[in-house]
């Protein structure tokens, strides 16, 4: 089977991650797989965060989590010593698509290279805030971006869940 077709066939969501930072050079090429996904009219309107500093981590998450309005205590990050974050410029109208296949492209690189992720959602909102825009402005980032997710990821505590099987009816072909 082909390599890139078997990565997305076994990708899945990780929920439990070892403390251990991913290599400097394995985070590299999880960005630059994600910097040459697809985007409309080759604009490039998109920015990744590569947050490895775990206090600003530990910030990012708890903010998610309460957004998503959990109980104190839980880490809606699942552990993953690292995240990068996904960025679009706020006014271009293909963003919410240029961002997802960004991180459909890190988290399908970050399986090829032995690590697990997950995409954890509530980036627009965290960044809607005065605390994620204070973030942007302490990082450098200047203009107007839409947090459109999180990659969380590092090394898998555990085995690699197995997949759901696939529901029917989900394919018409039009011969």
């Amino acid at each position: 089977m082909n390599e890139i077709i078997k990565a997305m066939k076994e990708r899945r969501s990780i929920r439990k991650f070892k403390a251990e930072l991913p290599s400097k050079a394995d985070l590299e090429q999880m960005v630059e797989a994600g910097l040459y996904a697809a985007n409309g009219m080759g604009k490039q309107a998109t920015k990744i965060i590569v947050v490895t500093n775990r206090e600003l981590r530990d910030k990012i998450s708890e903010m998610n989590r309460k957004i998503g309005g959990w109980d104190e205590g839980f880490d809606p990050s699942y552990g993953a010593p690292a995240m990068l974050i996904v960025l679009s410029e706020k006014d271009w109208r293909n963003k919410v698509y240029d961002g997802s296949l960004v991180m459909g492209n890190l988290m399908l690189a970050s399986h090829s290279l032995g690590l697990g992720s997950i995409w954890i959602h509530r980036a627009k909102e965290e960044f809607e805030s005065d605390e994620g825009k204070d973030i942007l402005k302490q990082l450098g980032i200047e203009g107007e971006w839409e947090g459109i997710g999180h990659c969380a990821l590092g090394y898998m505590d555990g085995e690699l869940p197995k997949p759901a099987p696939r529901k029917e009816d989900r394919v018409v072909w039009a011969e």
